[in-house]
């Protein structure tokens, strides 16, 4: 059980804080609501692209990690298709640093050109040296290209193409940073051995002034249902032919979210799960098999993927797969596999809350889905999923007019 206060200052900034007694580390996450998915798309990739711009420095502070290293924290960011979140631990004696920095950057970014072209080719490689040149590198964007027509789902957080990068203009990324970056558009969350009323003193103290940036919200726009099988063959020099099914799956809002979330522990949950006991154990049709999800915001993707051992053609592995995850809509999972997976989910939440970076983490996630109470109940709605529900949810996913598959073939 995680306790938390809520407050929204007068320029937008909602602020969530915990008392952490148990440590002597704070936590500061600043969580923007901007992905992917709030991109045009004409202009894709900005979003990861600020992931690397907020570090170059402000007009006040030349290097953002100077100033953290000096007060003994650490500092990271990450980006998907929902939001983009920067986060740092320190000595709970030196949080204001964290906010001082976190203020800063907010509204005194230092973007110059030169920066900019920097940070362009830091992109434009890492998307070369993850999605090109690697065995499998295109599948993430084959697989979005494929499933989504309409919804910005439809490409990476890398983006559509990396000449939406290469062109990107001064006055574009500043736009971008307008409008995105600012208090209205924030959720700070924080996690210290402090009472909640003077951590949000703190947060008044150092955003409490930055001005309100009004922007016209935005609409996504919403995928259209899809009715179809869609599929693609890609011929690569990979080590082994593979297939990969993508299905449309619930959004997080929904409980068939949940269930499908469970659906994919049973399936593939280290070695003792359904696919590798008979696809890779027994059968030996596979040399490596995985399901997942993609755990958006919006309805996403729930993936099955696996890799062809040789003497086996790839429609005989196809089938495979379809055989395994259809057993699902008919028959009931046994007591003792479900209640693996939920306990599983349980030590994993448990395990997670032990971490004090991780409560800040979930405080702003939770908040940006408008429903902050959700943080200490998902564990009784795993808890309460049914032997039904997951044939029902199985009987609705696992369906050919929903998925898109993706092959690929050994060059020869």
């Amino acid at each position: 059980m995680i306790d938390y206060k809520i407050k929204t200052l007068g320029n937008g900034l909602t602020v969530v804080v915990h008392q952490e007694k148990s440590s002597q580390m704070a936590a500061v996450n600043m969580l923007y609501r901007v992905g992917a998915r709030n991109e045009n798309p004409e202009h894709t990739g900005f979003a990861h692209l600020f992931e690397h711009l907020m570090f170059k420095g402000t007009t006040q502070i030349p290097n953002f990690d100077t100033p953290v290293q000096m007060a003994s924290g650490e500092n990271n960011a990450f980006t998907n298709n929902d939001y983009t979140d920067y986060y740092i631990t320190l000595p709970k004696e030196n949080i204001e640093t964290a906010l001082w920095l976190e203020a800063d950057r907010m509204t005194g970014l230092n973007i110059t050109p030169e920066g900019l072209e920097m940070e362009k080719r830091v992109v434009i490689e890492e998307y070369n040296q993850r999605y090109i040149n690697q065995p499998y590198g295109e599948q993430w964007l084959c697989l979005r290209d494929m499933a989504y027509k309409v919804h910005p789902y439809r490409w990476a957080t890398i983006g559509l193409s990396t000449e939406h990068i290469s062109n990107a203009t001064m006055d574009q990324v500043d736009e971008f940073y307008k409008r995105f970056y600012n208090p209205n558009n924030a959720i700070l969350s924080i996690a210290a051995a402090y009472e909640p009323e003077y951590m949000f003193e703190l947060a008044e103290k150092w955003f409490g002034d930055i001005p309100l940036f009004e922007s016209e919200a935005q609409n996504i726009p919403v995928e259209p249902e899809q009715t179809e099988a869609r599929r693609m063959e890609l011929t690569q020099k990979i080590p082994a032919n593979s297939v990969t099914i993508a299905f449309k799956m619930a959004g997080r809002d929904s409980i068939n979210y949940y269930v499908s979330d469970m659906i994919s522990d049973l399936l593939s949950s280290g070695s003792s799960a359904r696919l590798y006991q008979s696809l890779v154990k027994e059968q030996k049709i596979l040399s490596a098999v995985n399901a997942y999800i993609t755990g958006d915001v919006d309805p996403g993707l729930f993936v099955v993927t696996g890799q062809v051992l040789p003497g086996f053609t790839i429609k005989e592995a196809e089938e495979s797969l379809w055989r395994e995850i259809t057993k699902l809509q008919t028959v009931e999972v046994e007591e003792y596999e479900l209640e693996k997976v939920k306990n599983k989910f349980e030590a994993n939440v448990i395990f997670g809350e032990l971490n004090v970076m991780n409560k800040a983490m979930n405080l702003g996630f939770y908040t940006m889905l408008n429903d902050l109470p959700l943080i200490n109940k998902e564990v009784d709605i795993y808890r309460s999923i049914s032997k039904s529900q997951i044939i029902d949810c199985a009987k609705d996913l696992f369906r050919k007019e929903i998925s898109s598959t993706l092959i690929y073939n050994i060059e020869k």
